[in-house]
């Protein structure tokens, strides 16, 4: 696929990487680009595209390269990045062009397939977990900052039709928040309470799993992170300011997986969880 000006900066450094990757490899190999050539079949200009990047792979060529260099194991990885070199990067203003109505259908077909979501949020309360009020402040700040298209209430409905569906498929939700979620006020101190209430009565459900971070937690193997969702073990969903980035390849789909369990361990349940949600209510009276 050439390069068109449709394509995220983000897309085309994904793609470099892929190819500065592959380079990496052949440099390993102790192989030339000539060398490369001759155990592929191919020109040596073929070569040279794929490692500048000029020219993105193909799974084949991947294969291929990886057997010349014998390093087949590392195929699947980079097969994974190369296809989400063109599709994992997408533009927040790209998308809310066609209107943040679209943009939450996006996720249907994904979400559909998905039997458990595991998210990790230290900004915002999930999409799955927002009430209509929450979803619609967050979604008017976010419409207000990126410009686009004004159907904030329609993107509202569809957030809420999409959390709905979740719930009616019998999926798994297992959700961790930082504390800081509890206390970043969206909507004003009625909104915000009634959305903490929300959260309280989303603790009882069975498939529901929610566990907060103290803001207390003395943490020395992970930083806060950006937040993520794990669909299953196929996908990761990272939100970003300019971008929803998803990640396909299975190296870092484990290292995401191992960044969740960690903070998972960190998080309290329970009681003592709703304790914090009692108190981030509470303090909602003290504010002007």
């Amino acid at each position: 696929m050439a390069a068109t000006h449709h394509q995220s900066s983000a897309a085309l450094a994904a793609r470099q990487r892929l190819a500065d990757r592959l380079r990496e490899l052949r440099l390993d190999a102790g192989l030339s680009g000539r060398d490369v050539a001759a155990r592929t079949g191919w020109q040596p200009s073929k070569v040279s595209r794929l490692e500048t990047g000029k020219t993105p792979p193909a799974d084949a060529d991947i294969r291929a390269w990886c057997a010349a260099c014998e390093m087949d194991e590392l195929a699947p990885d980079l097969i994974a990045a190369g296809r989400a070199a063109a599709s994992m990067y997408r533009e927040w203003r790209r998308l809310q062009r066609a209107g943040l109505k679209n943009l939450q259908n996006s996720h249907v077909p994904s979400y559909a397939r998905t039997k458990e979501f595991r998210v990790y949020s230290s900004t915002v309360v999930p999409g799955m977990l927002q009430t209509p009020d929450y979803a619609l402040a967050m979604l008017r700040s976010v419409a207000a900052f990126h410009g686009g298209v004004g159907d904030v209430e329609a993107a509202v409905q569809a957030r809420m039709e999409r959390s709905e569906m979740v719930r009616n498929s019998g999926s798994r939700l297992v959700v961790v928040l930082e504390e800081s979620v509890l206390r970043h006020v969206l909507g004003g101190a009625e909104v915000m309470a009634a959305q903490l209430g929300a959260l309280l009565s989303a603790m009882s459900a069975p498939p529901v799993s929610l566990g907060i971070i103290p803001v207390s937690t003395l943490r020395q193997d992970l930083w806060t992170l950006e937040t993520f969702t794990l669909l299953d073990a196929e996908r990761v969903s990272v939100e970003l300011l300019t971008a929803a980035v998803t990640v396909t390849a299975p190296s870092e789909i484990a290292q995401y997986r191992r960044a969740f369990a960690a903070m998972a361990e960190h998080a309290v349940y329970g009681a003592p969880a709703r304790e914090l949600v009692a108190g981030a209510i509470q303090s909602l009276s003290q504010l002007p």
